[in-house]
């Protein structure tokens, strides 16, 4: 294998590794809500096995979608009209639906954060078997995001499966401390959800573009990559000068 090859996938394992930290903010977010309605002696456990099992079904998902998508390569869906027109297999539908779904939650939750009003109640205590079953089930809901996003970046599924397995390790090591900060620092969950939002339109991009989709005689074009990570950088940097900037400010008021 020549050294670039090798250079070029361990770049994109880095990114699918980054994604899968990126999209599982909200992930461990409701994992450390979720584990504390366990015993307090079992939450640290409850988290561990919640995502060790969420793993497991994480690659079963990710080889199931891959065999559908593989045996429905060739159209299965065409329409045309004077609005609208396509020619649809299962892969481009599972992008497009995926990136829908996407951009729905994100929008859903941002609206959720602007309208919510936050107050304290007793927190009910579970079964340490529930606690895992929701953070297993849950953790499957959050997957179609990441992995029809991984799946829009590469081709290789073994790149994919070892981000998938790597991310899931990470979040078993950093739990505890990472759901801390997240509960302590509710904005990064912001720029998650934007960043989410901004994968849920390049996927729609990419799905219409396999689908050969035009509205209204105009072809829907892939967003570049180039152009992607150029917008997830900035989305970043401005969000990190946000907060240290609000830090300076709070500084200068006490």
């Amino acid at each position: 294998m020549e050294f670039e090859t090798i250079l070029s996938l361990a770049g994109t394992l880095i990114m699918l590794i980054a994604l899968q930290i990126v999209l599982g903010f909200d992930n461990l977010l409701y994992i450390a809500l979720e584990s504390k309605k366990a015993p307090t002696d079992q939450q640290a456990r409850v988290r561990k096995i919640g995502i060790g099992i969420a793993i497991i079904f994480r690659l079963l998902l990710l080889f199931i979608l891959i065999n559908l998508i593989a045996s429905f390569e060739e159209p299965f869906l065409s329409f045309s009209n004077a609005y609208v027109s396509a020619q649809m297999n299962l892969e481009s539908l599972i992008i497009l639906l995926g990136g829908v779904f996407i951009l729905y939650t994100s929008v859903k939750e941002i609206w959720h954060m602007i309208t919510f009003e936050y107050t304290e109640t007793t927190t009910q205590k579970v079964s340490t078997n529930q606690a895992i079953f929701m953070i297993v089930f849950m953790n499957l809901v959050f997957s179609f995001d990441s992995i029809l996003s991984a799946m829009a970046l590469t081709e290789n599924n073994w790149i994919i499966a070892i981000a998938i397995i790597t991310g899931g390790i990470l979040m078993i090591v950093a739990s505890n401390k990472v759901a801390e900060f997240l509960q302590k620092n509710r904005m990064y969950e912001v720029l998650g959800l934007f960043i989410l939002f901004l994968v849920g339109i390049m996927l729609i991009s990419d799905g219409g573009h396999q689908a050969h989709l035009k509205i209204f005689g105009h072809a829907i074009s892939a967003m570049n990559k180039i152009t992607f990570y150029f917008i997830l950088v900035i989305l970043i940097l401005v969000d990190v000068v946000q907060t240290a900037y609000q830090k300076n400010i709070l500084k200068g008021k006490s």
